[in-house]
């Protein structure tokens, strides 16, 4: 059965406490992954220790760290630039620290200088609630950036090498990769090739080096602006054992002009997805995220109220497909 998580922190506090209480038992770990320059590894946040005391903090809330989000720095690897073994060098290491301690699935992800982005983030939506959103106009009057032209050749070439040296560590350590889409699904933004963002560049990326630990984070609120037809992306990738990881949210729009929305209100049959999912034999791990803010003025912690809903929502999806959840 497909699992819930939710990003979460490895010490008590009361989000922790009340995802538990409405049946939350996985954890996304979003540590930083920056490195500390002349520090030890031990005292690296990719290092072993700190990823074992991550681990053991989780164990101690009851819940499992089923995936870990984080990135250690990588643009000279995408860019190809001197340094860049050095940064593979960190993520294998990080790789063989997390296969040490049986932490199943990195979220790896590949957008060089620009990362994600949106042009808003109050736009209003359900009875004012704010949502975000991408309007690719508002970049128009941007030139390129300081790096100038990044070609789709390039990204390939640098891709290509980060996945040669990195696989097969990722197998000695039986640690699933999963490579997170570009957001917004959209190339070149400024002059910078963004490989991630179609279903054929998927395919390409899967085949590329090909193996069981190279595969996607399929986020849904980017492939559905892909595509139209999301269950049969699920089911395309799903029978190659090539979905290692899911962001279920959703979206209204285009790839250069979309708004985020609630769970019950986007462009994806959500059911339809879970259905997919279960016919794949899909058994990990999703969560929602990218949540509306909900509440008023006098109300501050409106991005755990949206967490609620969106998980309420998403296992009363799951139930309707799977059944109840085993006690």
């Amino acid at each position: 059965m497909i699992k819930l998580a939710y990003v979460a922190a490895p010490e008590p506090n009361i989000t922790n406490t009340l995802m538990k209480q409405i049946g939350v038992t996985h954890a996304v770990y979003y540590p930083d992954l920056s490195t500390k320059p002349n520090a030890p590894e031990d005292e690296q946040p990719w290092g072993f220790a700190a990823l074992k005391r991550a681990v053991k903090g989780f164990e101690r809330l009851g819940m499992k760290m089923a995936v870990i989000e984080g990135r250690p720095p990588m643009e000279k690897i995408k860019l190809g630039l001197p340094g860049r073994d050095e940064e593979i060098e960190v993520v294998n290491n990080f790789l063989r620290n997390m296969g040490a301690l049986q932490i199943p699935v990195w979220c790896s992800m590949w957008m060089p200088i620009l990362g994600v982005i949106r042009t808003s983030f109050s736009i209003p939506s359900r009875a004012g609630a704010q949502v975000s959103a991408y309007d690719h106009t508002a970049l128009r009057d941007k030139g390129p950036t300081e790096h100038g032209l990044v070609t789709e050749e390039a990204q390939w070439a640098n891709l290509k090498y980060f996945l040669e040296k990195t696989v097969p560590v990722a197998e000695e350590a039986g640690v699933r990769m999963a490579m997170h889409p570009d957001d917004p699904p959209l190339s070149p933004i400024r002059g910078v090739a963004r490989i991630m963002s179609t279903i054929e560049n998927y395919q390409r990326l899967v085949d590329l080096v090909p193996s069981p630990m190279n595969g996607i984070g399929l986020c849904q609120g980017n492939f559905a602006l892909m595509t139209k037809d999301m269950p049969g992306v699920i089911r395309h990738f799903g029978k190659q054992g090539a979905i290692h990881f899911v962001h279920f949210r959703d979206v209204r729009g285009t790839p250069d002009n979309f708004v985020e929305t609630f769970h019950d209100d986007g462009q994806t049959d959500l059911l339809e997805c879970l259905r997919a999912y279960r016919e794949v034999g899909y058994e990990g791990v999703l969560r929602p995220d990218h949540y509306p803010k909900m509440g008023d003025a006098d109300f501050k912690d409106e991005h755990t109220l949206a967490r609620f809903f969106a998980v309420g929502y998403i296992k009363g999806l799951r139930e309707a497909v799977y059944g109840k959840v085993p006690e």
